[in-house]
């Protein structure tokens, strides 16, 4: 900043570039209020007095803007969900959500519309990679800590908006109206259908009828373009403020430093000026830190802050360009896909959920689907949610995994998970356990599978239990245990199910089995 004040304060400059005659104006001043940034007070009345700016603190923390802490998770999120913003509007030009003339609209936007098959590819992996940022997001609250007092409410919110991230993705997979669309809407309103006593209306809410069909598409073509978008961008929006209101972004609490001493000169009785310093100089604060203090070190006082002009806003505008880059280059070499024409004729094999919802579709091939589909998914989720109020030791927030042995407890875990998991799912696939004990019911679809989860959860302590684990370290290994589940039986879902949802090499997958 120094340099460009320089520059711009240079005499020829000024002779060349007469920017008073412009700043100075009416015009100008009634639509900008304060000049240009140059100074803390400027910078701050920046982000107070603009519409755009002003959900920004004045002031973060210089450990919230390392890459390293945040990865840029959160505004990488924002990005697409402004990407598909956009390119949904323009794309709903072009588009009718009916059963007659879905499939084709597509069609003709592939390839008659300018820059149309750019479009649709965009929206498409925007939306895919907007769910694997807010997922990756909420790691990384978690494991530093960004959930604790007094941020409890702020990650509820950020469950929900995650779950809400997935429902809008889902509920655009359905419009392009092709075989790939309609078999995975079918397997996904399936999974809904099970849910205890409320199962079958959830699903007729959903489909309009008994199966997909013209007032389904109708019915996630509403959600998928007013109803849940609407409730995100509310959610994003107290998320943000929420933010505010809790001090900003986790970061570990500063070290208690004395004040930095202020220097006074105080003439003694013999006439000679000495040099003072108060034991205990006090810094005070104005409205929103703008007033200046009784100490000379108010601005770089022991918070170790920064302006968020220009430091915190030169971050959003690079990766916001990276994000459209990224998304551009990845829309250019990959195309959406688009199989023929929806039949109901024709069956899908294998049918598939969409990628993110084939760790429940994969559930559902080793117990009961009531279990599988509602009830394991609907107790991680409340387990989610209480989880910030269990867990209230500050004393790590804002350090990733916590300590030495919270980095054990993620290593461990992933081994731990990974093995069980593995190994139980190639037993249930080439021993089965229905072959074993088929009678009654309820042992292979609810006693065999419940009593697993329990040892497997019992087993997991007792692999950590040597290095004598905090509940936060605790809390890691079990979180970890959760992600790792999630992403293997993803994997497995997408990768190695091929025919009649049987095992299969990823290279012996017959067309079609591996999309997303």
């Amino acid at each position: 900043m120094k340099v460009v004040d320089r520059i711009t304060q240079n005499r020829t400059w000024k002779a060349l570039f007469r920017i008073e005659t412009v700043t100075q104006n009416r015009v100008w001043q009634s639509i900008f209020r304060q000049g240009y940034p140059s100074t803390d007070e400027n910078r701050a009345k920046v982000i107070l007095n603009s519409l755009f700016f002003h959900i920004h603190p004045v002031r973060v923390r210089k450990h919230t803007l390392k890459v390293t802490y945040t990865y840029g998770l959160g505004l990488i999120s924002f990005f697409l969900f402004g990407v598909l913003v956009v390119t949904g509007i323009l794309l709903m030009f072009m588009y009718v959500p009916s059963v007659d003339r879905a499939y084709d609209d597509i069609q003709i936007l592939q390839t008659s519309v300018t820059f149309g098959m750019l479009l649709r590819n965009l929206h498409r992996w925007a939306a895919h990679g907007m769910v694997l940022m807010v997922f990756l997001h909420m790691l990384r609250v978690f494991y530093t800590g960004g959930y604790k007092t007094p941020r409890e409410f702020n990650w509820i919110i950020g469950v929900f908006l995650f779950l809400i991230t997935l429902f809008l993705s889902f509920t655009g997979y359905l419009l392009p109206w092709d075989q790939l669309s309609y078999w995975a809407i079918t397997v996904g309103t399936n999974i809904a259908g099970y849910v205890p006593m409320l199962g079958e209306k959830i699903r007729f809410f959903l489909l309009g009828a008994k199966e997909v069909g013209e007032p389904a598409l109708l019915r996630f073509y509403v959600l998928h373009v007013i109803f849940l978008p609407t409730i995100l961008t509310l959610l994003i929006a107290v998320h943000f403020w929420r933010i505010r209101k809790d001090g900003g972004l986790s970061a570990p609490s500063p070290k208690a430093t004395p004040d930095p001493p202020m220097a006074l000169n105080i003439p003694p009785n013999n006439g000679d000026a000495r040099t003072i310093f108060p034991r205990d100089p006090r810094k005070t604060y104005g409205l929103m830190e703008l007033v200046r203090g009784t100490s000379p070190m108010v601005e770089k006082g022991p918070e170790d802050t920064v302006t968020s002009w220009p430091n915190l806003l030169i971050w959003e505008v690079l990766i916001g360009l990276g994000v459209i880059v990224a998304l551009l280059i990845w829309s250019l070499v990959l195309n959406a896909p688009l199989r023929e024409i929806a039949n109901p004729d024709v069956t899908e094999n294998p049918a598939k959920a969409p990628w993110y919802f084939l760790n429940l579709q994969e559930l559902l091939l080793h117990m009961n689907p009531t279990l599988a589909g509602v009830l394991v998914p609907g107790a991680l989720v409340l387990a989610l949610i209480i989880l910030p109020y269990l867990d209230r030791d500050r004393a790590d927030v804002g350090i990733w995994f916590a300590s030495k042995i919270g980095k054990k407890m993620v290593l461990w875990s992933s081994i731990y998970t990974t093995v069980a998991l593995i190994g139980l799912v190639l037993f249930d696939e080439y021993v089965r356990v229905r072959s074993l004990v088929s009678q009654p019911e309820i042992l292979p679809g609810w006693i065999i599978p419940v009593g697993l989860m329990f040892i497997l959860i019992a087993g997991l302590y007792l692999v950590i239990y040597r290095w004598r684990p905090t509940l936060r370290e605790i809390f890691i290994a079990y979180f970890t245990g959760f992600v790792v589940t999630y992403l293997i039986l993803t994997i497995i879902g997408t990768v190695f199910r091929g025919l009649g949802m049987h095992l299969t090499l990823p290279w012996q997958l017959p067309p079609g089995a591996f999309t997303l």
